[in-house]
């Protein structure tokens, strides 16, 4: 298997969505980067296989997506599906939350991912 983490073939699409997080990406950002989080090290915008999830825990293996309005459809669901798959396939766990999460509980959603870390 050749490389899939961080395809440099993904930099510019990353550096975009980087670019174009949504304000609860950025909340939730604001609350992992810098090892702030559990002392564990996050990746945003991160490339794995032909994927791009939105946080990352490499130590721990783990895969944070925040989900907007997009993902209630059948075909967006179906591709989260597979996506999600392929992920668990690489031994790679995935946390899923609305954006309204965040923005409504967000000590709540912390409070979830900070469980499955321990």
């Amino acid at each position: 298997m050749g490389i899939i983490y961080n395809k440099k073939s993904k930099v510019e699409t990353r550096k975009i969505l980087r670019k174009l997080s949504t304000p609860q990406e950025i909340i939730l950002w604001s609350k992992l980067r810098a090892k702030r989080f559990c002392g564990l090290k996050f990746r945003r915008q991160y490339s794995i296989g032909d994927y791009i999830i939105d946080f990352y825990c490499p130590e721990k293996k783990l895969v944070v997506e925040l989900d907007g309005y997009q993902h209630k459809n059948k075909e967006q669901k179906d591709y989260d599906k597979i996506r999600t798959k392929y992920l668990n396939g690489l031994g790679i766990e995935v946390l899923r939350f609305w954006n309204n999460e965040v923005n409504k509980n967000l000590d709540g959603v912390m409070l979830k991912i900070e469980e499955y870390l321990n």
